[in-house]
This record gives C-alpha cells, structure tokens and sequence, in this order.
C-alpha cells in the first residue's frame, strides 16, 4: 500500500507536536513534576517550625513524629531539599537531603539523607505522615528518643535514655581533654566538642549506620569528614555499654583520644596511615598519665616479652573493629608506640610537624617516606628497626 501524501505528513507531525506540546512543549525541556515543587513547599515551612520550635506551625506540616525530641537541641540552621518523590496512589514517597548545625558548634552543616512518606488531603495539599533515615543511613540521635542536652565549658554534650549527672560527668571528662589536646596540637581548631551518648550499644550502632556487633568493645568513635578545608561536624559518639566498665583514668584517655581527632581533622587526610592517626591521638590521651608502656600496652607488652616483636608497623586493614580483639590492641599500641618513640626522640613538636607532613601529602604512595624524610631525617625503613628496638627496650 503506497505511504501518506506530503499534506498528509503534514497533518501527522502537527498532531502529534500539539500531543506533545503538554509533555516536552515540543522541541523544549521535559516539564517538571509539580509535586516536587509542592513537596518543597512544605518542608520549608516544617523548617522553619523547628526552627521557631513552633509546634502548631510544625503539625500543619504532618504528623508530630519526633518534633519533641528534638526540643532542647540547639539549632544554628535546618533545611531540606527534595530530590526525588515518588508516586504511591494517592500518597508518595520523598528522598530527601536533610542538612542542620548545632548552634555554636558547627561550623559546616551536617548532611543526612532522610525517606518521608506523604499524603494528600482532599484538596490535594500534602503532608508528612513519616520521616525516618533514608536506607543505609545512619539515625540521628532525636530519631531514638528525646534528647537531653548538658553544655560544659569546651563540650556539647547530647544523650537519649541518660541521666543529667550522667551527662555532666561526659562534659566534665571533654572539658578535661580539650585544653590537654591544644595544649600540643595547637589552638587552631574549634576548641570544642559535640559528645553524642545513645541509651546502649544498638543506638550506637544506629548513629553510625552499622552493626551492633562492629562495636561491641569500642568505647567511642568520632565521625566527621577528613581533609576538609574547614572544621567539619564532628561528633564523638559514646558506647555506653564498653565506656561503663572503664576505670577513671581509661574513660578520659578515650574522650581525650577523641578529641584529638576532632582537633586534627583538617590536618588528616588519606595519606595518613591509622598508625598514626591513631597512635597520635592515644599518645596525646596518655600523655598526662603515669601509665608505662606494659600497662598502657599489655597486648602488644606480651607478644614481645614472647619474643614476638612485630616486623612491621601496623596496616590499614589491622585496625578493623571487626578483627580478632587481640590483633586490633596490638595495631593501636603498635601506633601508640611508634608516636611515643617520635616524641621521646625527635620531640613533641616534631611529632605533631611529622603528622601534618604526612597530612599534608594529600595521597598514600610516599607521604610518610617523604614526611620522615623532611622532619626527621630517616627512612621508613630505619624507623622501622628504631622501633622495634624501642618495644624491646620498653616492654621486655
């Protein structure tokens, strides 16, 4: 059968551009789903209600959720972005960006990734029935129950399930560690601390987004971004279960171990190894204390009075909290130690010059060879034997 003429064509073109005109404007950009825009619109004003703590502005958003628990927190800024929402019937699903700071204490926002459910009432406004963490993110801390918030003089402390004395004392502890850090790093970061102490393991596990099992010896951890040209939000979050069963001296060797990475955040980047970054900042932790390397050391203490003396400083992948227990004390004296011998040899100053060397390099290959090199005037390969003769002299 012979095609359609030229008018016919014609005809056929402007057809389907005037079906299309609606959809792409024909020959123009896709136009954009309203309900985005909408979306948007609402979780402005849900902003601005917790920002103005302002609860009857917040419930014309949706449902109340988590609003309370989040009533004592300080809040520099909060705000949403939607990136995607996806249609369900009458309701939808929202992927959303949720950035915040804390007031006085961040100087970067914190971004998480937030899943809303929503929907539409009969003239078609929307509202939030829900918001949770988006899949693999990590909760915050108002998602696990109302927050109570203790202020020191250097720390923020914020807990769930936790008494106010028992708060008190975290602060007391950060407001200890902060001086002693600046006191050899320097005083060129915040000076501050933000301490976060879930009600057990699990809320632990919850604000880092992975299992309980990772964590079930750790007594604290801090989180925050390396490398960053400023001084990021940073959070020390407490293991409540491990930190408990610490002694007076161990409980503040961690919160001073943590606040050193706080304090040397923007000096570490991926070339610096987790021997050093680790051991910097358990050897500032220990710094002020009457601990010998056998006491502070007993893992790594016995191996080598066994005669087994490590042959190599600690890798990377020896610091895993899902390693043997064993193993991974030996990885964080090892770091301790080769810090220690730094400083008993080269000073402190040098030792803290010798981090922000390595830091500094930006990549792995060649950051501590070329740091040992500027600042202490040896090779990976020499301090290598300095320090295994430093673990047997000490610890044999």
């Amino acid at each position: 059968m012979a095609g359609p003429g030229r008018a016919s064509r014609a005809r056929l073109v402007a057809a389907l551009c005037l079906l299309l005109v609606s959809l792409v404007a024909c020959g123009g950009r896709p136009a954009t789903d309203s309900a985005v825009a909408d979306v948007q619109r609402v979780l402005d004003r849900r902003a601005t209600a917790i920002l103005d703590r302002d609860r009857a502005a917040f419930l014309t958003t949706g449902a109340l959720s988590w609003f309370a628990n989040l009533g004592a927190v300080p809040l520099a800024s909060w705000s949403y972005r939607v990136t995607a929402v996806h249609r369900t019937g009458s309701g939808a699903t929202a992927d959303v960006e949720l950035d915040y700071r804390v007031q006085g204490y961040d100087q970067a926002p914190v971004a998480v990734g937030r899943t809303l459910d929503l929907s539409r009432d009969e003239d078609g406004r929307w509202y939030v029935d829900a918001e949770r963490p988006a899949a693999n993110t990590p909760q915050q801390l108002w998602d696990q129950g109302e927050v109570t918030v203790v202020r020191g003089e250097h720390s923020l402390v914020l807990g769930v399930g936790q008494s106010g004395e028992a708060l008190h004392r975290f602060a007391d502890l950060a407001d200890r560690a902060v001086p002693a850090v600046s006191g050899v790093w320097g005083t060129q970061w915040s000076r501050h601390v933000v301490v976060l102490v879930p009600r057990s393991l699990e809320g632990m596990a919850g604000l880092l987004g992975s299992p309980a099992s990772s964590y079930r010896g750790i007594a604290a951890v801090t989180t925050g971004e390396t490398g960053a040209a400023q001084t990021p939000a940073d959070r020390i979050i407490v293991n409540p279960e491990a930190y408990g069963v610490l002694g007076a001296v161990g409980k503040q060797v961690v919160l001073t171990h943590e606040t050193t990475h706080v304090a040397t955040r923007t000096a570490t980047s991926a070339a610096t190894p987790l021997w050093l970054s680790e051991g910097y900042a358990d050897w500032i932790g220990y710094r002020a204390t009457d601990r010998t390397p056998a006491e502070a050391a007993p893992e790594l203490s016995r191996a080598v009075s066994d005669g087994e003396v490590p042959m190599a400083l600690p890798d990377d992948k020896d610091f895993g909290f899902t390693s043997d227990a064993g193993k991974l004390a030996r990885a964080y004296e090892g770091g301790w130690m080769a810090c220690r011998l730094v400083a008993d040899q080269w000073g402190e100053d040098r030792l803290a010059d010798f981090y922000r060397a390595v830091g500094a390099h930006g990549q792995r290959p060649g950051a501590v060879e070329d740091a040992m090199r500027r600042v202490l005037d040896t090779t990976p390969e020499e301090f290598t034997r300095q320090w295994r003769d430093y673990l047997r002299a000490r610890m044999s």
